[in-house]
């Protein structure tokens, strides 16, 4: 099952997930989709410097199902990370969409 990286930004908490080229994006559909384990170790080696420079903490990759160019995490908790709090619609990320 492909994974996308995910992150806790230490400047403000946001969620992050890790794009092509180590970037930290706010949303999913920016971040990079890693199509198999070998990609995603590969990849969490390369997120350990921005966690020893204190940009990121609880980082953890997460399955996501894709559908075209739609990106959509498989279980709830990694859903309510990337679109923020349950409480109101008009809060968190999903207040963009």
């Amino acid at each position: 099952m492909s994974q996308v990286i995910s992150a806790n930004r230490l400047s403000d908490g946001i969620v992050v997930f890790r794009a092509s080229g180590g970037a930290w994006v706010e949303q999913l559909r920016d971040a990079e989709i890693l199509p198999d384990a070998s990609a995603v170790k590969a990849a969490m080696g390369l997120v350990e410097k921005d966690v020893l420079a204190n940009h990121v903490i609880e980082v953890a990759a997460f399955d996501v199902a894709v559908k075209g160019d739609h990106v959509e995490p498989v279980h709830l908790r990694d859903k309510i990370r990337a679109k923020g709090p349950t409480t109101h619609p008009d809060h968190g990320k999903q207040a963009a969409l």
